[in-house]
């Protein structure tokens, strides 16, 4: 996961979180400083630069932040809240408890306060210890602690006052802690305070100055000092010694020959797995995941009286490791994990816990992109889905699936169905997810006038519920649609008229033909007639001709005697 890194700086200053400032922080503090200089004197942000100051380790002016917004309003909750945090990072631990109690009496209803006041409780008993686990025994003597008092006090007289060495003699002459104790409380960090401890020996080193002025043993006696100071807080907050006494009255409390009882297995229980989902839910599957391991580890050595619904138990474990396992990527162990809350959820007939396995068995498939897996195990799971916002979220999964193994048919199927259940429940979120989905698959199917009516839908739904991403990607998408729908309406009229000319040129060509089939007829039977006309000619004159002729002639020759007959012989 995240990589961690410790820098020793010079002036070194304890963090509240004992976590490296960062440049956010620092800003913050800046922007804080600057609206304090537009309102000076302003609770709110003198509260406001505190928080800052107390995560940048400057602890000085983070009290006296704090401090300063109470100095007109004494019961301001913030103010005191602030203050109380501070005082438990300095290490006065009873002085914080005084401001927890005062901001509880003012805001009983803060949880913070009540949270306060338990951690600076328990930092005092883990300091002094707890009076319910310490036992005073009178045996001996008890005149002897007088006498041991007076003896101290002859030796103060006695003592001569040796002159005071310098600081950096003194640090040196400095008994050595508890190697081991020191490893358990510093953990990474105790490398770095053995390398600055070597660092030490090294005469020529430490002569050295920076380009600052300060010596390379300053700086190196400053890093040292700060683990120091780290290590007696962590002391103080959970000593050593506290952790052993809890681990042995822990294991006392267990003993196999005492008999638990159920209001303790409970309390165990339910405690165990409201931080197991806490530790989930915060973004920190590792803790989730061990958490719910060792839980496991220690149900599973308990006897079935002690937990009458010890199976079910068992399977809701293995579920919540199976869920920390996604969250780390670790898909081969989150299916075998999912697996086994199936197994033990079908051999004692527990249906809700069958339907939760089916349920993190199909989101494990289509996270690793096995979607037909994810597809026969989400429709084994749809008979015991009970609320139609499961039904939703089942269908969209299942279409999902199918719009993604490019199946478009069954997409909008299950889009669809998906809706239904959404309008029946009233989720407008899942509406906007359901509609989404089926105009993806329309565009998929090229049926883009549908898939923009279902994109402006959603469209819709997204503004309902202000949801500015979602707006912003179906915009896009809408745009690519009505692009695609104009595409395909062009194309469409295009055809159309391609085909209007068609049957136009068809037409004319048939007109033509006929006008000249019916011109070369009238010629035909033009020519016809006169072929007729002249056959009946040539047939009329064709036996009697030359009589014809003659007949021609002499009535010709009678015409031209007729003027001579009136001539005088």
């Amino acid at each position: 996961m995240c990589s961690r890194f410790y820098q020793i700086q010079v002036p070194v200053r304890a963090s509240c979180a004992d976590k490296p400032s960062t440049s956010v922080t620092e800003c913050f503090s800046v922007f804080a400083s600057q609206a304090l200089q537009v309102k000076a004197g302003d609770k709110h942000g003198l509260v406001a630069r505190s928080v800052c100051y107390l995560k940048l380790g400057d602890t000085e002016n983070s009290l006296r932040d704090a401090e300063a917004s109470l100095q007109n309003d004494q019961t301001f909750s913030k103010g005191l809240y602030q203050k109380a945090e501070t005082l438990y990072t300095m290490g006065d631990f009873e002085f914080a408890l005084v401001y927890y109690h005062r901001g509880h009496k003012l805001r009983p209803e803060l949880q913070e306060f009540r949270l306060g006041i338990q951690k600076a409780q328990e930092a005092i008993d883990n300091s002094v210890g707890s009076p319910s686990s310490v036992k005073l025994e009178n045996k001996g003597d008890l005149c002897f602690l007088s006498r041991q008092a007076e003896s101290k006090k002859v030796k103060q007289k006695l003592q001569v006052k040796a002159p005071k060495k310098d600081q950096k003699q003194q640090s040196k002459a400095e008994p050595i802690r508890n190697e081991k104790t020191e490893r358990q409380l510093l953990g990474e960090l105790y490398v770095d305070k053995a390398y600055l401890e070597k660092l030490l020996k090294d005469e020529d080193l430490i002569k050295s100055s920076t380009k600052y002025g300060m010596t390379v043993e300053d700086l190196i006696l400053g890093g040292i000092n700060y683990l120091d100071t780290r290590t007696e807080f962590w002391q103080q907050q959970k000593p050593i010694y506290a952790r052993v006494r809890d681990r042995k009255l822990m294991q006392q409390r267990w003993l196999p020959e005492r008999k638990r009882k159920p209001s303790e297995v409970a309390r165990y229980i339910l405690k165990s797995m409201e931080e197991i989902d806490m530790l989930l839910t915060s973004s920190c599957p590792e803790g989730s995941c061990k958490k719910a391991e060792h839980v496991l580890k220690t149900i599973e050595g308990w006897s079935d009286d002690e937990i009458p619904n010890k199976n079910e138990l068992i399977g809701n474990l293995y579920s919540c490791i199976g869920n920390a396992q996604i969250e780390m990527e670790q898909m081969g162990a989150a299916l075998q994990s999912h697996k086994m809350d199936l197994e033990i959820a079908r051999e004692n007939d527990l249906p809700d816990a069958v339907s939760r396995a089916l349920d993190n068995i199909g989101r494990v498939y289509a996270r690793i992109g096995k979607f037909q897996q994810a597809i026969d195990t989400w429709e084994e799971k749809i008979p015991l889905a009970k609320t139609s916002l499961e039904k939703t979220w089942l269908f969209h999964e299942i279409g999902r699936c199918y719009l993604e193994l490019g199946e478009a048919t069954e997409a909008q199927d299950y889009g669809e169905k998906s809706l239904h259940s959404a309008e029946e429940e009233g989720d407008v979120e899942w509406q906007l997810n359901a509609s989404v989905l089926v105009a993806q698959a329309q565009v998929k199917l090229q049926d883009f006038q549908s898939a923009v009516m279902n994109f402006e839908k959603a469209l819709e739904k997204a503004k309902l519920i202000h949801n500015d991403a979602a707006q912003q990607a179906i915009i896009i998408a809408l745009d690519d649609a009505n692009k695609d729908f104009i595409e395909e309406l062009k194309a469409e009229q295009r055809t159309e008229r391609i085909e209007s000319l068609r049957d136009y040129d068809y037409d004319d060509e048939y007109q033509e033909g006929e006008e000249a089939e019916d011109q070369k007829e009238r010629e035909e039977n033009k020519q016809k007639e006169i072929e007729k006309e002249e056959n009946e000619r040539n047939g009329r004159g064709g036996g009697g001709g030359e009589e014809e002729k003659e007949e021609t002639e002499g009535e010709k020759g009678e015409d031209y005697a007729e003027p001579h007959q009136d001539l005088p012989e």
